[in-house]
């Protein structure tokens, strides 16, 4: 299991975008989408943070195994890792904020790294924890981002 908490790395990558972005002035038509961008992403993290409160589940993703509430409705119908999404869509929001071609790069890092070391540790104890529902649950809600209609 990881070490390092999810938001250290998504605090780490805004840090990279800041030295990463030019130094000149934001036009509002940036700010009014960075804003949008933040604000939904901050909805996604709320609505989890709820969530989890409502079932009184764990929210440490450095021990998910003390899950005692398999969270699946709500933002948790539309993406298994809101909380991440919504670092995601916050790093994007603060890369369109300062502008510049190198600021994604530090969201695409995250992603990643979540995507690779985080999330997987994750899902294997979410399956010990619930076995058969976690499975469903994996195989009708996508990791990231809503699949589009079939």
């Amino acid at each position: 299991m990881p070490v390092v908490p999810p938001p250290v790395f998504a605090l780490a990558a805004g840090v990279a975008q800041h030295l990463l972005a030019p130094d000149r002035p934001v036009g509002r038509p940036r700010k009014v989408t960075a804003a949008a961008i933040a604000a939904a992403s901050l909805g996604l993290d709320a609505g989890a943070m709820a969530a989890f409160r409502r079932h009184h589940t764990t929210v440490n993703p450095l021990d998910p195994a003390q899950a005692s509430s398999l969270v699946t409705g709500g933002v948790f119908g539309v993406t298994r890792n809101p909380m991440y999404v919504g670092m995601a869509g916050l790093l994007t929001a603060h890369a369109v904020r300062r502008g510049g071609w190198l600021t994604p790069l530090p969201v695409a890092a995250f992603v990643a790294l979540i995507d690779r070391l985080q999330i997987p540790a994750e899902e294997a104890a979410m399956e010990r924890n619930f076995g058969e529902a976690y499975a469903d649950y994996r195989a009708r809600v996508p990791r990231w981002l809503p699949r589009a209609p079939r």
